[in-house]
């Protein structure tokens, strides 16, 4: 019989050690921690231990995630209220840039929005951006997470004029900019669906970014920003 053939016979018949208890002490098993033989028993234990442990240890990690989801889903909450205490459209745009910045403590943050009423067109975040950048915006479906390998739009957050808090850490203005988050903007009420805006977010950190992390949070920014600053908009700005 081969190794295989003699695990089939044992967990066929499982009373074989029932019939067999002296055969307990004496299996040596090698203990893979020391070097030393131990019994069947207790080689038992130890794999009960370890899978205790790896029990903990997964519960410790779906705790962590817990919190931290509580914790986004609190500032998701708080963005939401500032969002809607600001009463003028035309000042929609900075209370997001300040809310990110300020809230997600997001070191570098801009947008630009296009085909916007007619009043806030000479606003900066309404500055002319390239064709190609509207063209990927509209193709962005889920917001891009990674490294900066030039993007065109990555250059919003340095050479956007800075008010107030519109990017929070304005010493760090001249830092390379090693990870983004880009994401589209759209008006949901509209059959088209093409993006009107693209938010940029920014960190020296290669990592704050990864292109592994979820973006199912990203999303959820994206659909308030897109709700707030749809206000901008021209049918909207008819209708107010």
């Amino acid at each position: 019989m081969n190794d295989q053939e003699v695990a089939n016979y044992l967990l066929a018949n499982p009373e074989f050690f029932n019939q067999h208890a002296e055969l307990l002490s004496q299996v040596k098993l090698a203990d893979p921690y020391r070097h030393r033989a131990i019994s069947l028993q207790e080689r038992q234990l130890q794999l009960l231990r370890d899978k205790q442990r790896l029990l903990e240890r997964t519960h410790a990690e779906l705790m962590r995630h817990g919190q931290q989801n509580e914790t986004i889903v609190s500032k998701i909450n708080r963005l939401t209220a500032r969002l809607l205490a600001e009463r003028t459209p035309q000042d929609m745009p900075q209370a997001v840039l300040t809310g990110l910045t300020d809230i997600f403590e997001v070191p570098q943050a801009a947008l630009r929005l296009w085909q916007i009423a007619q009043p806030y067109e000479q606003a900066d975040y309404a500055r002319h951006v390239d064709e190609t950048v509207r063209l990927f915006a509209n193709h962005l479906t889920t917001p891009y997470c990674g490294a900066n390998t030039g993007f065109a739009a990555a250059q919003w957050l340095t050479d956007t004029p800075q008010t107030s808090t519109e990017v929070k850490a304005e010493t760090e203005s001249n830092t390379p900019t090693a990870s983004l988050a880009l994401i589209a903007l759209r008006d949901t009420q509209h059959t088209s669906n093409e993006a009107f805006g693209l938010l940029v977010l920014g960190s020296p950190d290669l990592q704050r970014f990864a292109p592994t992390m979820a973006t199912d949070f990203l999303v959820q920014i994206g659909e308030l920003v897109s709700a707030a600053l749809s206000r901008l908009l021209p049918d909207y700005a008819a209708a107010a």
